[in-house]
């Protein structure tokens, strides 16, 4: 089969023919269609993750989206969402025109569902609908600031806020692109994050694009942004941290967390159930929601796993694989 081969720790992989997995039981063998490109992907293939080196060679892509051809549970045929550990255990992922999940672990989708849109949003969305839902509670009425909202936490998170009642939804982004992106998205007002600018500047210019103090922060920076993020929180305030790409600490004042009772929360998608995943994706599904993508073919895997890996993908990369 052809597939995207990673054959060196930090290389990008090439579009090259691979032995075909071969299903155990209790998985299912899928024909792929889409698969995205993800940080995580890209941090398994350098050798350097908390996960160690995957053995080499070995197909990456951590999501992907096709149709079950062999399977002892779900009907062939069936268009599902479907996760991999390649790149976190030894063995082989969605980078590829066949792949194998647990049956278990399976999405059925609707049949008006675009592959390239669902394998961009993937468990990215499922990140920030849980952050807002499960792990915040947001309520209708409430403020909510999305730092980030250019990406995909970021752009999803704006479509949860509106879709479940925020009065006000406040992004902040770095780019012209992002900050578009958060418009599209539904932002009511979108800030720049500007490199170089104190916690106490941002916090005065996000300040001022909101109305009254936040109720809920979705922070997948971390940071000097979440500093002045949280410096906003009013009473019964929450900020939901599932990143650090702003930085690894941010720095939260006591006396205004506790004036406030206001909570820091962590989340990370390695601590849900199967059920919450399955839930979350198809919520995300039927409120209509999508994210900037562009969708490369399978022989174009190599440049765009570069661009990825360098940081110049303004938006997130699928794989076409068929």
């Amino acid at each position: 089969m052809r597939a995207a081969v990673i054959t060196a720790y930090g290389s990008a992989p090439s579009a090259a023919e691979h032995p075909a997995p071969c299903r155990a039981p209790g998985q299912a063998l899928i024909e792929v269609t889409a698969a995205p490109i993800t940080p995580l992907d890209v941090l398994c293939a350098t050798g350097t993750s908390y996960f160690g080196e995957p053995p080499l060679p070995y197909v990456p892509g951590v999501q992907g989206v096709g149709r079950v051809l062999e399977s002892d549970t779900v009907p062939a045929g069936s268009r599902v969402w479907f996760p991999t550990t390649a790149g976190m255990q030894p063995g082989d992922g969605s980078l590829a025109e066949r792949a194998v999940a647990p049956e278990g672990d399976l999405v059925v989708l609707p049949d008006d569902v675009d592959d390239a849109r669902l394998a961009a949003l993937g468990l990215s969305s499922v990140a920030a609908w849980l952050a807002l839902t499960w792990r915040a509670g947001l309520r209708e009425g409430e403020q909510v600031m999305v730092l980030g909202a250019g990406g995909v936490v970021g752009q999803v998170g704006v479509q949860t806020a509106k879709a479940l009642g925020a009065r006000r939804v406040v992004a902040a982004c770095r780019s012209d692109g992002a900050q578009r992106r958060a418009a599209t998205a539904g932002a009511d007002v979108v800030v720049s994050l500007r490199d170089g600018e104190s916690a106490d500047e941002l916090a005065q210019r996000l300040g001022e694009a909101c109305d009254g103090p936040v109720d809920v922060v979705l922070d997948p920076l971390c940071g000097v942004p979440a500093t002045a993020a949280a410096r906003l929180l009013g009473s019964g305030g929450r900020l939901v941290n599932l990143g650090s790409s702003a930085g690894a600490t941010a720095e939260f004042g006591s006396a205004h967390l506790r004036s406030h009772t206001a909570s820091i929360l962590g989340y990370t998608n390695n601590d849900i159930t199967v059920e919450q995943r399955r839930d979350a994706l198809l919520a995300v599904l039927e409120h209509g929601f999508t994210v900037g993508h562009e969708v490369v073919p399978l022989a174009g895997v190599e440049p765009a796993w570069a661009d990825q890996a360098a940081g110049r993908a303004t938006q997130r990369l699928v794989i076409r694989v068929s």
